[in-house]
């Protein structure tokens, strides 16, 4: 199979606007193996069964079996990414905030914008020969602020090279585990005080300074009008606070919290816990309006140092900003002042 006859280099992973493994997918399309006992594999993974590369389990190989040609030394740089990939995602409940992801080949980069009155929300009816309204799209006078995120590894080859790469990739993924925090700390920066284009969130203060009521979570939610609130997120003094709320305490929630540890509030939203999320503070939004998130680049990694055995001078790192769509899709419930 084609597989087994490509030529692996570290030049792959200077193509642009390509990653590793979608240069390999060029070469190597998954969709010819269709049928086929490999169907499940894609071009990266089909390469370590190539050179039996095992990356699980307890029979998982050491880190220096990557090492033992210069071909298998051009897979350490993917794998390494992909590892910290699984940390982010395992993480990362920015799935749960953002509307929309987006990839650009820049550094400078303007969202759109559109702030309809509440008339211009309203499709009215529209007589014959009259003028159909406008809704209009502009660019943003601002440019996003993109933030490059990363860490150092610190552990030369010598060190690392008899390391299981099961136990290794745990290591990896508690890299990506801080990345997804640090991104999500990001994200809700923005909700709050906006992207610069002078959209901050609306805030709201609870009735009574230092406690919240259910009457505070209704107020909240009778702030979105033509948004839904089907996402919460809490810092976790507030979760405490939330969870002591009688509306709360019923047997059906009880049980739920219980056995899944995953808690909705009343009015249907997912409610979320994160230390990311500033003390006192409840972020409610509409994640399908919400929030963009713009990506220059994705989870990377030096693959000229790692390929050459010079681990303790890599870093791994993301370029990553987010730009608000649309400012009434979210709102600040705070219980301070």
């Amino acid at each position: 199979m084609n597989y087994e006859s490509i030529k692996l280099e570290k030049g792959m992973y200077n193509r642009p606007n390509q990653s590793f493994t979608e240069v390999l997918e060029s070469l190597d399309p998954s969709e010819n193996y269709r049928g086929t006992s490999l169907e499940n594999l894609d071009a990266f993974q089909r390469q370590l069964k190539r050179f039996d590369i095992k990356v699980k389990g307890a029979n998982s190989d050491q880190v220096q079996k990557f090492y033992q040609s210069s071909e298998t030394a051009a897979l350490f740089p993917e794998f390494l990414s992909r590892a910290v990939m699984q940390g982010m995602e395992q993480t990362n409940v920015l799935n749960d905030v953002i509307a929309t992801k987006t990839k650009i080949d820049t550094m400078d980069y303007r969202s759109i914008c559109s702030n309809p009155t509440n008339d211009e929300k309203r499709l009215e009816k529209v007589k014959e020969g009259d003028k159909i309204p406008e809704t209009k799209i502009n660019l943003k006078n601002n440019l996003i602020k993109l933030n490059k995120r990363g860490r150092l590894l610190c552990a030369s080859y010598e060190a690392i090279q008899y390391q299981k790469l099961d136990i290794f990739s745990i290591t990896l993924k508690q890299i990506g585990s801080y990345l997804a925090t640090t991104l999500l700390e990001d994200a809700i920066g923005v909700i709050i005080n906006g992207d610069g284009g002078d959209n901050p969130a609306e805030k709201i203060n609870v009735e009574k300074p230092g406690d919240i009521t259910y009457s505070d979570l209704l107020n909240l939610w009778s702030k979105f009008s033509t948004y839904q609130m089907n996402t919460i997120l809490v810092s976790p003094d507030v979760m405490l606070k939330i969870l002591s709320i009688k509306e709360f305490q019923n047997p059906l929630t009880g049980l739920n919290f219980q056995g899944t540890g995953i808690l909705n509030n009343p009015m249907g939203a997912k409610l979320i816990k994160s230390s990311a999320v500033p003390k006192g503070k409840i972020i409610a939004l509409d994640k399908r309006f919400a929030l963009e998130q713009v990506v220059a680049k994705e989870v990377s990694v030096e693959a000229d140092k790692l390929i050459d055995r010079q681990i303790n001078r890599a870093t791994v790192s993301t370029i990553t900003g987010f730009a608000k769509i649309f400012k009434d899709a979210s709102f600040l419930l705070s219980m301070v002042k």
